[in-house]
């Protein structure tokens, strides 16, 4: 037998796991990578980290299977997006530490960028806002805050890119040859792409003070980016997205009205919208979903929220009430309510709908009958909310009334934050066998571009439904909580 393996590169770790024919995990290899924090609101990661750990797990994935090189047909990789890095192509060496998705250094460039009444262009050509969270800011940042960047970037020698570029151009030689190419959903992710073009948009560039030459070549999710170098040598690199995306295709959410909502770090909720481009008015992000060949790509509908699982996390270290994230679902169970406690996660602001920088974290509704149960349902909810939100969004901006929510990622696995979210969004919400879909979304991609599975028909044969959680709360309840958890919002807003 012959395989697939996907490099999933994820904002606190990378894996490796190779998938059979019947999408079967294999082999994995997971290893964590260091969170750095300079200052308040920064967020850092050490990209030389990023890519020795990269290779680590894929040779782990292999030797755990008993498999050589000879065995992999195609490499997959989704990535972190937004997560910058800077690196100089001759040398190979990055210029600073990669700037992730969460830093919030660059609330001053936004806001300058705003009041230059900027906005609706950028808007209009990517359907993004401006904001911390984007690519663009940090690439900005960097170019005033570093001065090697400056001195080279006449020559030739600077290479911007997200994670994935960073990891493509070593993955397939680096200073000797690497390809320095990105695909279309982390290229629609940095605030300089068009999303009708498909190509950097040179209005973008010029704002911040940039040209196409320092960033990488922009392909479709599915096709040739060029082959392995090293380890898995002369194997095809064939299917890259971001990660978001990738758990989209993962999840079989191939059709416009389909939906998913990854519950990791971060909880990314995207709906499918075809091939027509939806800009948002209520506050999402229009984002390229995916793009198979030469096809017309599908676009999304995106709410991204910064902090679910990372919520729980902070629970366990910051608070030592928990040893592991998986005692909170017990913990939650010890209370038949959340007491009337609300957690507001505005750790460093409030991302879609809000897009509210100046809101920060809330803990509400604490009175002595409050304990660590209470706030350990409260901080579960706090997820299920903030989803409510985004997609009660979605269906104003699209027009259509989902039935069913598709979910994935680590937190799926609580089964009272899943019986929550269905209740409280009113609808079904569908687990499936493997939940691993973001690796999975990117083997899909890169197997579908050499026949290893033919068609978009084979990867549905190969997703199978896990659970189904019915709602079952009365709608007079589900009404009075949203109504409290938008009390809660508003308390939290503009502290900073």
């Amino acid at each position: 037998m012959k395989f697939i393996a996907a490099i999933d590169q994820g904002t606190t770790s990378t894996r490796c796991l190779i998938f059979d024919k019947k999408a079967h995990i294999i082999s994995s290899a997971q290893k964590e990578h260091k969170q750095i924090y300079p200052k308040p609101g920064w967020v850092e990661h050490d990209p030389m980290e990023i890519l020795e750990n990269t290779k680590d797990v894929i040779l782990h994935a292999l030797d755990r299977a008993s498999l050589s090189s000879d065995d992999i047909l195609a490499v997959g990789l989704t990535n972190q997006r937004e997560t910058t890095v800077a690196w100089n192509r001759t040398t190979g060496v990055p210029y600073y530490n990669a700037l992730v998705w969460q830093d919030t250094r660059t609330d001053q460039i936004c806001k300058e960028l705003s009041d230059k009444s900027y906005s609706q262009l950028v808007n209009g050509k990517n359907g993004l806002p401006i904001a911390t969270y984007f690519s663009g800011p940090k690439i900005k940042w960097l170019l005033e805050n570093i001065q090697a960047i400056n001195t080279d970037l006449p020559k030739n020698e600077v290479c911007f890119g997200n994670i994935d570029a960073w990891l493509v151009w070593n993955l397939t030689g680096g200073v000797d040859g690497g390809q320095f190419v990105t695909d279309v959903t982390n290229a629609s992710r940095t605030m300089l792409f068009n999303l009708k073009s498909l190509k950097w948009d040179d209005e973008l560039l010029n704002i911040f003070g940039l040209t196409s030459d320092s960033l990488p070549k922009i392909l479709p999710s599915s096709t040739s980016f060029g082959v392995m170098a090293e380890i898995l040598k002369g194997v095809p690199i064939t299917g890259v997205l971001g990660d978001q995306q990738a758990a989209l295709f993962g999840q079989i959410c191939f059709e416009p009205g389909d939906a998913k909502n990854t519950y990791g770090t971060g909880c990314f909720m995207l709906l499918n919208t075809g091939t027509e481009i939806v800009l948002s008015n209520n506050g999402l992000l229009t984002t390229v979903g995916y793009q198979i060949g030469d096809n017309n790509p599908s676009y999304c509908l995106e709410g991204s929220i910064a902090v679910t699982g990372a919520l729980v996390q902070w629970y366990r270290d910051n608070l030592g009430i928990i040893s592991s994230a998986e005692e909170i679902e017990d913990l939650a169970r010890t209370v038949h309510d959340n007491g009337d406690v609300y957690f507001i996660p505005a750790f460093s602001g409030l991302f879609a709908p809000h897009w509210d920088v100046s809101a920060r974290g809330l803990i509400i509704g604490l009175t002595r009958y409050a304990n660590k149960g209470h706030l350990a349902r409260a901080i579960l909810e706090a997820t299920a909310y903030q989803t409510y939100e985004i997609l009660e969004a979605m269906q104003k901006d699209a027009q259509i009334n989902l039935n069913l929510l598709k979910v994935d990622g680590g937190m799926v696995r609580n089964e009272l934050l899943m019986q929550f979210q269905a209740d409280i969004i009113g609808k079904e919400v569908v687990r499936p066998i493997v939940t691993e879909t973001t690796a999975m979304g990117a083997a899909f991609a890169a197997g579908l571009h050499i026949g290893y599975w033919p068609s978009i028909e084979d990867l549905k044969r190969n997703w199978q439904v896990d659970k189904t959680w019915k709602p079952l709360m009365a709608d007079e309840k589900r009404l009075n909580l949203l109504q409290k958890w938008e009390k809660a919002i508003s308390r939290a807003s503009g502290w900073a």
